[in-house]
C-alpha cells in the first residue's frame, strides 16, 4: 500500500479494502507492505513490512527500544521534518476544527535529547518500562534517550528496589537530584547505605518515606519549589521561552492564572500586573505556589485551592487577562462557562493538544485568536505546546 500522509499522531495513512488504515512508523510516498492489520468498525491499524520508495526524510531510529516501545514515535525522521510536520499539523487541526487562520510562530527546540525532567516507568515482574504502542505489554528499558541524563543513570542502579508490580515516577531538577514517586501494593524496606546522594526524596503510596517530598528547580532566573504531586513543565529549556511569549505579549492590572500548578506562569509576570491571582485543585501545588512567590521576592501574588467558583466569589475582582494551561484533556464545561462570565479583555490559552485546544477555541465564540505560538517542547514525539492569545470581540 502507497502512504499518503500523516495523521496528527504521525502515523501513515493509507486505505486497505476501502477503510483508513493507520500506519505506524511510515511516511508519505513510501510503498510499504501491512502486517499485524487490526481493524475496528471505523479504521484499521498495522505496521510496515519492506518499505520501498524509502521517504528522503527518513532516518535510522537512535533508540534500540523503539519498534517495541510506543513513546518516541517520530524517531524515524529528522528534526527538521519533525518541525514541518509539527506546524503544519497546528496548522490544520486549529482551521479545520476552530477556523483559525491566523500566521503560526514556530520555535524549534536545538536538544532533541535527554530533555524530559520526568517520566513514569510501569514495573512487572520485576521489570521497569513503557507499555507497547497501544497494548499493555511491558517494554522493559534500561536507558531513555528522551529523559535527563540523571534519571538515566538511576536506572542503573534500579535493583535497589525490588518492586515486583507498580509503577515509579522519577523527576529531576537542575541539580540532578531525584524524586522517586512509587505506587504499588509490595512491602519495601528501603536500605538507606544503598541509596544515591542525588536522590532528596523517595515518596510510596502518596507517603513520604525517605527525606523530603519535594525539590527545587529553575527557569530562567526564578527558583520554584516542586512538590512530589505538582505539576512542573517537564523541559525548562521551553518552559523559559513560554515566560519570553506572555512577558512580550500581555500585561495589565489583575492576573488570573487557572490551573496554576506551582505557581510558575503568573509568578514570571509579576513586573508585567498589579495583581496575579492563581487557582489549583493539588493542595501541595497551592502552598509552594504561595513559598514561590516568597524565595522570589514577588508580593503581589495571591494563591488559592479549592473550586475556582467559590474562590472567584472570594476574590471579587475584575480580571482584564486570564491564563489557562489544562491538562491534555483540555478545559471543562464549567471552566469554560467561567471564563465567559469573566469576560476578561485577554485570554492566553496553553496546550499540549491541539485537538482539544481547537475544540475549547471553537466554545469561546467572544474571542479571536490574535497569535499562536508553536513549541517543540516534546522532540520525537508526536506532542507540541501551544500558547495561543485571545481578545475578547468588540
Amino acid at each position: 500500500m502507497k502512504i499518503e500522509k500523516l495523521d496528527n499522531k504521525g502515523r501513515g495513512i493509507t486505505y486497505h479494502n476501502g477503510l483508513i488504515t493507520f500506519v505506524l512508523n511510515a511516511l508519505p510516498e513510501e510503498v510499504v507492505e501491512l502486517e499485524n492489520i487490526h481493524e475496528s468498525k471505523k479504521f484499521k491499524t498495522a505496521i510496515p513490512k519492506n518499505i520501498s520508495n524509502e521517504n528522503p526524510n527518513r532516518v535510522l531510529p537512535k533508540c534500540p527500544y523503539y519498534d517495541k516501545c510506543g513513546g518516541c514515535n517520530l524517531e524515524h525522521i529528522t528534526i527538521e521534518y519533525e518541525d514541518e510536520f509539527k506546524e503544519n499539523k497546528v496548522k490544520e487541526i486549529l482551521t479545520k476544527y476552530a477556523s483559525v487562520n491566523t500566521t503560526l510562530k514556530y520555535n524549534k527546540n536545538d536538544k532533541e535529547m535527554f530533555y524530559r525532567n520526568k517520566v513514569t516507568l510501569k514495573i512487572e515482574d520485576y521489570r521497569w518500562g513503557y507499555y507497547n504502542e497501544s497494548t499493555h505489554e511491558l517494554c522493559e528499558i534500561d536507558k531513555c534517550l528522551i529523559a535527563n541524563n540523571a534519571i538515566n543513570a538511576f536506572l542503573k542502579n534500579k535493583e535497589i528496589f525490588p518492586i515486583k508490580k507498580g509503577t515509579i515516577t522519577i523527576r529531576a531538577n537542575y541539580q540532578d537530584e531525584l524524586l522517586l514517586i512509587i505506587s504499588t501494593d509490595d512491602a519495601i524496606t528501603l536500605d538507606e547505605t544503598k541509596i544515591a546522594s542525588n536522590i532528596v526524596g523517595i515518596i510510596l503510596n502518596n507517603k513520604c518515606i525517605y527525606k523530603n517530598n519535594y525539590f527545587y528547580d529553575y527557569i530562567d532566573d526564578m527558583k520554584f519549589k516542586v512538590s512530589y504531586d505538582s505539576f512542573f513543565q517537564v523541559n525548562n529549556f521551553m518552559a523559559s521561552n513560554i515566560f519570553k511569549i506572555l512577558r512580550n505579549n500581555i500585561r495589565g492590572k489583575n492576573l488570573l492564572d487557572l490551573y496554576c500548578g506551582v505557581g510558575t506562569l503568573g509568578l514570571s509576570l509579576k513586573d508585567n500586573f498589579k495583581n496575579i491571582y492563581g487557582i489549583e485543585k493539588v493542595k501541595n501545588a497551592v502552598e509552594d505556589a504561595k513559598y514561590n512567590a516568597k524565595i522570589n521576592n514577588v508580593s503581589n501574588a495571591f494563591y488559592y485551592a479549592g473550586d475556582t467558583a467559590k474562590i472567584l466569589d472570594k476574590i471579587n475582582q475584575k480580571f482584564d487577562t486570564v491564563i489557562v494551561d489544562p491538562p491534555r484533556s483540555g478545559l471543562n464545561k464549567e471552566t469554560i462557562e467561567h471564563i465567559k462570565r469573566i469576560n476578561a479583555k485577554t485570554l492566553i490559552y496553553i496546550s499540549c493538544d491541539p485537538m482539544t485546544l481547537a475544540r475549547d477555541i471553537s466554545i469561546l465564540s467572544n474571542y479571536n485568536v490574535v497569535k499562536v505560538n508553536v513549541l517543540n517542547m516534546f522532540p520525537r514525539t508526536y506532542h507540541v505546546e501551544c500558547v495561543v492569545l485571545l481578545s475578547l470581540k468588540a
